[in-house]
């Protein structure tokens, strides 16, 4: 689907559905979309049999009255929520629900993974930022390498976080983003007309000398409070911002905590290609173009 998308973007005639109906694209396009929706609508119908199962054996485990392991009452999870909603004589349909699911399955998977990459290879890059992560983990963990992480864990990686982030800075997973003007702007001598889309470059952005200095640099010290305090919270936003931006943001940081977390416990990563050798892509999600190759090599 990410690579029809792509080249319908890139070719004029391919935009217009009435031409687009006619392509070979668009038999491969309808048979992906089923395909995706078909998982989407799986999920769906799974969680809800377990939701009827858990109330039929009143499970409180995954119930509204479950605490979690920091002694915080949980909450629904997101989909349980929808569910519910549903339930409830809320005007939520079985379509409605799918298009959060797809958002989260489809839009969260592939820019986790490109961050998580990303990470990974920068700390195999600068090998003192990753022994402060090491550091870290081991002031949480102690020399267990194998007890799965707690929230409360994955709160303390705070180095971690501040490595993510400026990964993130530097190779945004989504390198562009585009608006619609609503009203009228008027940024310094120039007026930009309501109905403008507006192209935010997050790659350039984020890389003002006067926000960031040596912007090039890997540099995690960036996101310390003390570095973060006074920032203009719109000088970094590789979630968007505003009232559109990224519904899934929280989770993917803890998501990749504990990935880059349970990785870094038990292996040391280097790098093995130089980051001025990479070839950029700018596609969906901004992606090298022959991959990041790094050495792996079990910690003692």
């Amino acid at each position: 689907i990410g690579s029809i998308v792509q080249s319908r973007q890139s070719k004029l005639w391919l935009q217009f559905d009435s031409i687009f109906r006619f392509t070979e694209e668009y038999k491969r396009h309808d048979s992906y979309i089923k395909t995706l929706h078909g998982f989407s609508n799986r999920v769906i119908r799974e969680r809800k049999a377990e939701l009827a199962e858990n109330i039929l054996n009143n499970n409180v485990a995954n119930s509204s009255d479950a605490y979690d392991d920091l002694g915080k009452k949980k909450r629904l999870a997101f989909l349980d929520l929808l569910i519910n909603a549903s339930k409830d004589g809320t005007v939520l349909s079985n379509e409605d629900i799918r298009e959060e699911v797809d958002t989260f399955m489809f839009e969260g998977h592939d820019t986790t993974s490109a961050a998580i990459s990303w990470t990974l290879f920068l700390l195999g890059s600068y090998p003192e930022y990753q022994e402060r992560v090491v550091e870290e983990l081991h002031a949480i963990f102690g020399d267990d390498k194998e007890t799965p992480a707690t929230m409360q864990n994955l709160m303390d990686m705070r180095y971690l976080e501040c490595c993510i982030k400026d990964a993130l800075r530097l190779f945004p997973s989504v390198p562009m983003m585009a608006r619609s003007i609503g009203e009228d702007v008027k940024i310094g001598n120039y007026l930009v007309p309501a109905g403008t889309t507006a192209i935010i470059v997050t790659y350039m952005l984020h890389r003002n000398p006067k926000v960031f200095p040596k912007p090039e640099q890997f540099n995690p010290d960036n996101f310390l409070p003390e570095n973060c305090a006074g920032r203009h919270p719109f000088a970094y936003i590789p979630f968007s911002a505003g009232p559109r931006n990224c519904i899934g943001q929280k989770f993917a940081i803890l998501e990749e905590k504990a990935v880059l977390s349970t990785i870094l416990r038990k292996y040391k990563i280097e790098s093995i290609d130089r980051r001025e050798d990479l070839t950029l892509l700018g596609e969906l999600i901004l992606r090298p173009k022959d991959g990041l190759r790094v050495k792996i090599t079990k910690r003692p």
